[in-house]
């Protein structure tokens, strides 16, 4: 089937998982009981996603902008990625998962934590079921500067060869949660051509069915990439 063409499923799926806090703050929860919240629900749209015929999933865990947060909740946020990295890597790595961390591989990020992230990277590096992209320490604007740093001459496919994951497909779909209706920084060059549905659900919320009926109203489009 020409991927364009109504009917064509979505292969490469990116979601900006958006409303942790909210979702928290609604129960009259700690923020971080909304992020830990988030992070199941990850876990779960992931394997969903296997059973759904996505081949890769990429997920806006964590944005150059996040920084700004209070030290308090980016202190804990930084903890319980680390631990969850640690945690759920073997289990992953059983289930066939590759994960790859599209960032900004530098301070202010603790050097325990890009070591987390470098071992989750190797230790699945061969698994071939789905790939989880996780957007961490990451900004849409920062990926283009820095790949303009390194990059000297040539076409787009060079210059892709400088972005974080050059092996990332670009996105058919880009799914935001929360109500919001905009990018936020969000994989800004592999978006030219990428579907966007937006979602009233907050993060924690989202559920298989949620994720059924984006995938549905993508099939239902027709993508033209620029013709008629």
């Amino acid at each position: 089937m020409d991927p364009g063409s109504p009917g064509a499923q979505a292969r490469y799926v990116a979601i900006i998982t958006d409303g942790n806090g909210r979702w928290a703050r609604r129960r009259g929860l700690p923020v971080m009981a909304g992020h830990e919240a988030g992070a199941d629900t990850v876990k779960a749209r992931l394997r969903d996603a296997v059973d759904l015929g996505i081949a890769e999933l990429t997920v806006y865990s964590f944005s150059t902008e996040n920084w700004s947060r209070s030290p308090d909740e980016v202190s804990a946020l930084m903890e319980m990625f680390g631990r969850r990295i640690d945690q759920e890597t073997p289990e992953l790595h059983e289930e066939g998962v590759r994960r790859r961390f599209i960032r900004r591989r530098e301070a202010p990020v603790p050097a325990e934590l890009i070591e987390s992230m470098r071992w989750a990277e190797e230790v699945t590096q061969e698994n071939r079921r789905i790939t989880l992209f996780v957007a961490f320490n990451y900004g849409g604007r920062a990926e283009i500067l820095d790949a303009a740093r390194e990059f000297s001459a040539g076409g787009e496919d060079q210059f892709r060869a400088h972005l974080y994951a050059p092996e990332m497909h670009d996105p058919d779909l880009i799914i935001r949660t929360s109500g919001e209706r905009r990018l936020s920084n969000y994989l800004l060059w592999q978006s030219a051509y990428s579907e966007l549905v937006f979602r009233d659900e907050l993060w924690p919320d989202f559920s298989r069915q949620a994720f059924e009926q984006s995938l549905t109203e993508f099939t239902a489009r027709s993508r033209r990439f620029g013709g008629r």
